[in-house]
């Protein structure tokens, strides 16, 4: 039954919201907001649609349902978080799963100076976003450099008797043993502060009103520590080859389709520092355009991080589908938030930087794109495979000495590493230490729904380890049924050294061993070292869990308030398990029939 429209739409409403349109058995073709639904939505029904996939996409549409909001901003809100929730197939889709990194200064009596990486709050000061770690690092080493801030940890500075070795390089003014005083501390803390918003002049002026008035009153060491502050700031001033001396807060979002590939590439400028880009690949863009990239980019990305004073984008998304950017921006930062063009001498460098490192990133996307697809081919002729790899999966085992047994498994789909199928499995009711059993069940555990016609069976199974656990991995397999997939050990050389692996058969085939050059060994050992990497972090951290929860806990009859008293008496887990009875029933609330049954336990 085709979709009507002209029903739908007679009684949709005028206010702000966000649409879905829903194909076959409901599945979610489309997300969008609109300012007005009713105008946002009649658009998709008219003769001249802006482009054949959009007219393929309604053309599969069976039933839109709308949620109405307050404000159009709400809408972008709610609209970010269906995209990145149900994937809809006709959505551009960009994934950002890590936050961007701040520099944070402190608010402690000697504030800190550090790396910060999450949701920043009111309980200090945040400068950034910075387009990556590296660039936070870098702006941290030049303040270090130029106003000799901290950067420990505040258990650190708090237990410090001589001064570290940052003290020494000139690196830090050593507030931890008091050889600054505070006031002058806050002094320079408030210039760095100035520095990060791009007030660099105001910084020179004030550091050079300082040096002659230290000159002045004969104190020439510290017009001396001035004249030196002065001349690092110069000297990032000319690093800086493409700056402004406005202190502007500008993001350049450029987009472009070349060989292939649709790139957005994003470019940060802080204080009128130019802080570097980040290029990003949406899936889901079909052939859409650069504009409708843009668009989609600047609606996604704003909705979850703050947006600067300006915003200069190119190609400058069309009005239908920018839906006046501008406004909503402004709408959702409390401020005007400009979107504009390039115009200026300096605006037009950097949208051309930010462009070149666009087709720098489509290059070399494409280059890793079929060196991948070359070593795909060649693990396929040495396995005499008759049809194409697809889908990899590689498992590894990680244990302390039996303990906090965790099993991985990644996933090699396509030319990459497919992060969102790895799987962990905490290995349970087994003997600690017994490879494999562990690789045994971890197998039984990831295909048993795939024996049953759920999940997806690979291509090919990798198995982090020689003859034992290859054996232990294909019996598990043959025990669901599914003992025709194809399954390869990779057993470790020599003294595990890489290039000296050899490839072990479950079928009674003689062990491999491929040339250390040879292209298939070294996909095998990109996948094999991403599972044991995936491996190995699962272990710490069940490990660590583990160690970090007392025997304390697990005592009958002992709570957080009795637990806290032993711990405080006898300064942890170790002292409680070297006192006696006696001394146990002197801790206060712990009777001589608690101290006997402590004691008993812990014994």
């Amino acid at each position: 039954m085709s979709f009507d429209a002209k029903s739908f739409l007679a009684s949709l409403t005028e206010l702000p919201g966000v649409y879905r349109m829903l194909g076959a058995g409901g599945a979610v073709l489309y997300v969008g907001k609109a300012k007005n639904l009713k105008k946002r939505v009649a658009s998709y029904f008219r003769d001249n649609l802006a482009s054949p996939r959009i007219a393929h996409m309604v053309s599969q549409i069976e039933a839109i349902e709308t949620t109405s909001t307050r404000t159009e901003a709400e809408a972008l809100l709610l609209e970010n978080n269906l995209i990145k929730s149900l994937s809809p197939r006709y959505n551009i889709l960009f994934r950002d799963d890590k936050s961007y990194p701040y520099i944070v200064l402190t608010r402690d009596e000697f504030p800190r100076l550090g790396f910060f990486r999450g949701n920043p709050d009111r309980k200090a000061d945040y400068f950034g976003p910075y387009p990556s770690s590296w660039a936070v690092r870098d702006s941290i080493h030049l303040l270090q450099k130029m106003f000799r801030l901290r950067t420990c940890e505040d258990t650190v500075f708090a237990n410090r008797s001589r001064p570290c070795l940052l003290y020494q390089i000139k690196r830090c003014s050593g507030p931890c043993v008091g050889h600054i005083a505070a006031d002058d501390y806050a002094a320079d803390v408030q210039l760095a502060s100035m520095f990060l918003l791009g007030r660099q002049q105001e910084v020179t002026k004030r550091l050079s009103d300082a040096m002659e008035a230290a000159s002045q009153r004969l104190a020439f060491e510290q017009a001396a520590v001035y004249r030196d502050q002065i001349q690092s700031l110069r000297q990032v001033q000319e690093k800086q080859y493409v700056s402004s001396s406005k202190g502007e807060d500008i993001d350049i979002v450029v987009g472009l389709r070349e060989a292939g590939q649709l790139c957005v590439n994003l470019a940060m400028v802080r204080g009128g520092r130019h802080l570097g880009d980040r290029p990003r690949f949406p899936v889901n863009a079909g052939e859409s355009s650069a504009a409708e990239a843009v668009a989609a980019f600047i609606r996604q990305h704003y909705a979850a991080h703050p947006a600067p004073a300006r915003l200069i984008a190119s190609p400058l998304p069309e009005e239908e589908e920018g839906s006046d950017l501008g406004a909503l921006l402004a709408e959702m930062a409390g401020r005007p938030v400009p979107v504009i063009e390039a115009r200026s001498v300096l605006h037009r460098a950097w949208a051309e930087m930010a462009l070149q490192n666009g087709r720098l990133a489509i290059l070399a996307r494409n280059q890793a794109s079929a060196q991948q697809e070359q070593r795909l081919q060649a693990l396929q002729q040495v396995l005499a495979f008759p049809e194409s790899l697809q889908r990899i999966e590689c498992f590894d085992i990680s244990h302390t000495q039996g303990e906090a047994a965790v099993a991985s498994c990644v996933v090699y789909h396509g030319n990459g590493m497919k992060k969102s199928d790895y799987r962990r499995f905490n290995i349970r009711d087994i003997t600690p230490g017994d490879d494999y059993a562990a690789m045994r069940q971890a197998v039984t555990r990831r295909y048993d729904r795939v024996a049953t016609g759920e999940g997806i069976a690979p291509d090919l199974i990798l198995i982090d380890g020689g003859k034992g656990q290859v054996s232990a991995a294909y019996a598990a397999l043959a025990d669901l049924g599914l003992g025709e997939l194809a399954m390869v050990g990779v057993a470790k050389g020599e003294e595990r050294k890489p290039g000296l692996e050899t490839l072990i058969f479950p079928d009674g085939r003689e062990p491999l061993q491929l040339p250390p050059e040879h292209s298939a060994l070294h996909l095998i050992q990109e996948i094999r070292d991403e599972a044991h990497r995936f491996a190995i972090t699962g272990h710490r951290a069940r490990r660590g869990k583990a160690r970090k929860t007392s025997r304390l806990e697990d005592l009958p009859g002992i709570g957080p308030a009795r637990r806290k008293a032993l711990v405080a008496r006898f300064g942890g887990l170790a002292g409680v398990l070297a006192a006696t009875p006696d001394q146990l029933a002197e801790v206060p609330g712990i009777s001589r029939e608690q101290a006997e049954k402590i004691y008993a336990a812990l014994h």
